[in-house]
This record gives structure tokens, C-alpha cells and sequence, in this order.
């Protein structure tokens, strides 16, 4: 038997704001945006993507926020995220916390084989930023999570 699983990550879409624009700007990233969670089947095609949040909103507050974290659980499967949901809990996985040299061979290798599978989150989130719509918007930043909601929309329809 097979338990099932889901591939979770986020991206910052690039907004035009000035510096006076504090909670859109993402210090990861180093620009203004707007943060949406993005959910992934195993086979790296996008499933869900969360209302935008702004840029400066943490990975892990978010994916609370939207009860991404609880969801998976309820469901019975697995979620596969990267570092930046590391202390979510539940039945979401990150890889070990560390520097590479630091860590035991075996957490290397739990490590090697959770990135195999987040490429294909990485391959989701390539696909929805392909549209050019999305790859600096110009908009109200109240929109935004629409924009998203109808490209993921024109993309499911367009790839049946």
C-alpha cells in the first residue's frame, strides 16, 4: 500500500512598489512581492495555490494561515516542503536542519533524496511563473490572489 503525498513550496511574485512599501518586501528575495503558497502533486503538476499574502510574511506563518499544515494531516498524506517550513509539524517533512559538512552521512542521504522530490515542486512553480503576467504585476495588490487563482485556472483546463 502507498501513502499519498503532496509537494509544498512557495514563491514571491514581483510587485512595483517603492521602499516605503515595507510588509510587501521579502529580505529573502531582496524585492517587493507578494507571497503565494503553492501545492504540487507527486508528479510536479500544480494542484492549489493560496491567496497572496504580502512578501515579508514568512513561509511557515503562511502555510499556517492558510491551514496548509493541517490539511495534509486530515487527509491522511504526507507533505514534502523545504527549509523554510522547518517547526510546522504534523505530517509535513523537511530535510535536516544543518551545514552539509556537519551532518551524518545518513542525514545526508535523507537530505539528497528530499531534493529529488522537491525538484518537482521547484518544476510546478516554473510552470506558473512561465506566464508572463505573473513575472512583475502592475496591479492593486488586492488583486493579486485573483490573477493567481485564473492562471492556475487557465493552466489546469489548458493541460487536460
Amino acid at each position: 500500500m502507498t501513502k499519498a503525498f503532496v509537494l509544498l513550496d512557495r514563491t514571491l511574485l514581483p510587485i512595483d512598489r517603492i521602499a516605503a512599501d515595507r510588509p510587501f518586501y521579502s529580505g529573502k528575495h531582496i524585492k517587493h512581492g507578494m507571497n503565494v503558497q503553492l501545492l504540487a502533486y507527486p508528479f510536479g503538476r500544480l494542484l492549489w495555490a493560496s491567496p497572496a499574502l504580502p512578501g515579508a510574511v514568512y513561509d511557515v506563518r503562511a502555510a499556517r494561515e492558510h491551514g496548509i499544515i493541517d490539511a495534509p494531516a486530515d487527509a491522511d498524506a504526507t507533505c514534502w516542503a523545504d527549509k523554510g517550513y522547518r517547526g510546522a509539524g504534523g505530517t509535513v517533512r523537511v530535510p535536516c536542519w544543518g551545514r552539509w559538512e556537519a551532518l551524518s552521512a545518513g542525514q545526508q542521504a535523507v537530505n539528497r533524496s528530499h531534493a529529488k522530490n522537491l525538484a518537482l515542486v521547484e518544476q510546478a512553480v516554473a510552470t506558473l511563473k512561465s506566464w508572463r503576467l505573473l513575472r512583475k504585476l502592475r496591479c492593486s495588490t488586492t488583486r493579486i490572489t485573483s490573477v493567481v487563482q485564473a492562471v492556475l485556472c487557465l493552466h489546469l483546463a489548458s493541460s487536460d
